[in-house]
């Protein structure tokens, strides 16, 4: 019953203080291990398509298997000593794997400087938040990236961490979360990555797949508390959610621009580079700073739902 409680009271705390900046974050170690992994398996490894690929893999297996067995042997230890310290450790873990209250801050900068700044302003705010390239983003297109960016994070960072942790406790969300940033390092189509970041790219992939659809209809649910279109969102949901390159990353965006009645994604620029991708949603209406904070709203709905949801899962587990 302790480990069961670690779940919900790591989210209260993250609802209540966000991320602790003061401490260093369990992602960054995670993040480090990453790079320096890649640089000594790259001087192994010969640099030919097939090597790559083996060094990708390799990468993948160390890092599984250092962010699951790490937290599982103090967890281990600490339980069988003694199970408040346990208790203590993953809750502190928890709080700090989930980012609902830290996503919300983020993206409400931006809102601040599009209501109370300048559009320079509210570029370089969502420049922080998203990958794509800002400096020539209208107030509309700002507006769209920090949405987006609350949509596809209510999964990534928020829904799949909680599945996890409901099925296999904080290791299993520090499993998730080493998965999920091997794929934001590794996980792209370019000269370096294409062969040495596939496995990653289609591991994360693959561990996405349930908790993004899960969220996807979470996030349905979650209009019917903070007074959306529940049934356009279940309409654009089911209609739009495969319409990204990822199988998982248009899920919670359909559910967002359906609740929103606002058309979402399209072309966009990476690096000076154009990519075309499809829309999600109709344009019923325009895309306004107001639905910054309303898609803030609609991430907490969700997030309380999922934590409810796997509390009980927890309990079954």
């Amino acid at each position: 019953m302790v480990k069961i409680l670690a779940l919900p009271a790591g989210f209260v705390l993250d609802l209540i203080f966000g991320d602790p900046r003061w401490l260093y974050h369990p992602v960054c170690l995670i993040g480090k291990l990453i790079s320096l992994l890649e640089k000594g398996i790259r001087r192994i490894f010969p640099k030919s398509q097939k090597g790559e690929l083996a060094g990708g893999c390799l990468e993948v297996l160390l890092v599984c298997g250092l962010c699951f067995l790490v937290p599982f042997g103090i967890l281990h230890v600490l339980y069988g000593w003694q199970p408040w310290l346990g208790f203590l450790l993953e809750t502190f873990w928890c709080y700090q794997l989930l980012a609902t209250k830290s996503l919300k801050t983020e993206s409400m900068k931006v809102y601040d400087r599009l209501v109370n700044g300048t559009l320079e302003e509210a570029r370089y705010a969502v420049s922080m938040i998203v990958g794509r390239d800002t400096k020539s983003l209208t107030p509309e297109g700002v507006t769209k990236a920090a949405v987006e960016t609350v949509a596809e994070n209510a999964s990534d960072g928020i829904i799949a961490p909680m599945f996890y942790m409901a099925i296999g406790g904080a290791p299993f969300m520090f499993l998730y979360k080493g998965i999920n940033t091997m794929d934001s390092m590794l996980g792209y189509k370019n000269d370096r990555y294409l062969y040495f970041g596939r496995c990653a790219a289609k591991l994360d992939d693959a561990a996405n797949y349930i908790p993004a659809r899960v969220s996807g209809w979470l996030m349905v649910a979650g209009t019917l508390f903070v007074g959306l279109d529940t049934k356009y969102a279940a309409k654009i949901y089911r209609r739009d959610r495969r319409n990204h390159a990822s199988p998982n990353s248009a899920q919670t965006e359909a559910a967002m621009a359906g609740a929103l009645d606002v058309q979402l994604a399209g072309n966009a620029y990476y690096f000076g580079k154009l990519y075309e991708k499809p829309t999600i949603g109709d344009a019923i209406r325009k895309v306004e700073a107001e639905d910054i904070p309303r898609a803030n709203r609609l991430l907490y709905s969700t997030s309380v739902l999922g934590m409810v949801v796997f509390f009980v899962l927890r309990l079954a587990v």
